[in-house]
Parts: C-alpha cells; sequence; structure tokens
C-alpha cells in the first residue's frame, strides 16, 4: 500500500474506517495501527463522506448496512470524485451472499471481507 496519503502531524499513511459497529472500528484500528498506519474512524456514511473530504487515507474500509448513507453510495460517491476515484476501498461486512459481494466489486471495490474478518487477509491486502 502506497504511503501516499497521512495525517498531518504524522507520517504514518492514514486509512478511514467507517462501520457503525463502535467494537468493529475498535478491532480494525488496533490491527491496523499494529502494521503502522493511523486510523481515522467514521460511524455512519455521511461522516465517512464529510472526512474525506478533509483527510487524505490511502485506504477506506467500508461497512456496507450503515445509517444514514450506506456503503454502496459512499463507495459511488468515491468512484465519481476524480480526487478519490483510484483510492482503495475495501467493503466490509456481514453480507456474505454473493450478490452483495457483486455489487461492491461492479461498484469498485477492491477487496470485499465478510465479518468476522481475518486480520492475516487484510495484513496481505495492504503489503501488496
Amino acid at each position: 500500500m502506497t504511503e501516499k496519503g497521512s495525517n498531518p502531524g504524522t507520517d504514518r499513511p492514514t486509512v478511514l474506517v467507517c462501520d457503525d459497529e463502535r467494537h468493529i472500528v475498535r478491532l480494525i484500528q488496533v490491527n491496523l495501527e499494529r502494521l503502522g498506519y493511523n486510523v481515522i474512524a467514521a460511524y455512519d456514511g455521511r461522516e465517512a463522506l464529510e472526512k474525506l473530504r478533509t483527510e487524505k487515507p490511502v485506504l477506506v474500509m467500508l461497512d456496507v448496512m450503515m445509517p444514514h448513507v450506506d456503503g454502496y453510495e459512499v463507495l459511488r460517491s468515491i468512484r465519481k470524485n476524480p480526487e478519490t476515484a483510484r483510492l482503495p476501498v475495501i467493503m466490509l461486512t456481514v453480507q456474505a451472499q454473493e450478490g452483495d459481494e457483486t455489487v461492491g466489486l461492479e461498484l469498485g471495490a477492491d477487496m470485499y471481507m465478510t465479518k468476522p474478518f481475518n486480520p492475516q487477509d487484510l495484513r496481505r491486502f495492504l503489503e501488496q
């Protein structure tokens, strides 16, 4: 994962994690921080879109089912914006049906992980 985006005041690359379940955000945060990433959190899709305007993450992890704006709509917005169109996005959700994964990938997700996720899968993706 390239280190082109980082938070001011730190040289660590930043990942935006968006999930309405705070314990999931914390679990992801712990794993990413161990790998040397800075994590910013959003707890619904609207907040994720706001943070995308102010932060420069190198990766976005999105839950699908969230209040206000779902993960698919956030992904659509990311792909439509020239500034974020190439930003890697991992969809992270309990939706394990094949159709859900297909929708996420067709919208431009780079990876689709189901909860509970394997931290090693995340590590492998980040080490690409």
